[in-house]
């Protein structure tokens, strides 16, 4: 699963502005303690900052729809999965209907979607939203753009989860193919894919 996003409000200097910046900080405070495990802190940070965003921007404002994505996040790696499927899966809507359905910020939400589901054990429903995924990020970045590459690794863990493990592998082989060609054989996505196909293979 992806890291949590980030806000992309700056700092100005009126009132206004100023709650803005506030609430983005928060919102990046709270995907510091989510990278650093500190899952229940992290969830209650994000709500937080969800809730003013709410009051202060509305509920179809970039922003907010990024800190709703990250609330749903922080649910499912606190293990609380039916209470993040729901979110991810409103905010992959809302995002669809704000933003457009392969805007980079919405196939970001779907992406998480995707792991959500096969962290939760539903291995079905991450293949399908997988693969609608990858196949529109390499549509719209490139097949070995680094959020593609994200999703094809997520593809080939949803089809291994489903017992396909020869599919998934052919999934790795190929990524790992186009990152080696694209970024180099030390790019640390490439390493990354690389220790993925080896432990696929044992």
């Amino acid at each position: 699963m992806e890291g949590a996003e980030k806000t992309t409000t700056a700092r100005r200097d009126r009132p206004f502005d100023l709650e803005i910046h506030d609430l983005a900080a928060r919102n990046n405070e709270a995907a510091a303690d989510l990278a650093g495990g500190k899952f229940t802190l992290a969830i209650a940070l994000f709500q937080h900052a969800l809730d003013g965003c709410f009051a202060v921007l509305g509920p179809d404002h970039p922003d907010t729809l990024t800190v709703a994505g990250n609330l749903g996040v922080a649910l499912v790696k606190a293990g609380r999965y039916s209470d993040g499927l729901e979110l991810i899966g409103a905010n992959v809507a809302d995002r669809v209907r704000v933003l457009g359905d392969e805007d980079p910020r919405t196939l970001a939400a779907r992406d998480a979607l995707a792991v959500a589901y096969r962290l939760a054990g539903h291995a079905g429903d991450a293949v399908a939203v997988a693969k609608q995924v990858t196949e529109q990020r390499r549509r719209v970045l490139g097949p070995a753009h680094l959020d593609t590459l994200t999703s094809r690794v997520g593809l080939a863990l949803a089809n291994a989860a489903m017992g396909d493990v020869a599919t998934a592998a052919e999934e790795i082989t190929a990524a790992l193919g186009d990152a080696e060609r694209v970024h180099g054989t030390d790019h640390e996505r490439t390493v990354a894919l690389l220790h993925c196909a080896v432990t696929l293979a044992q």
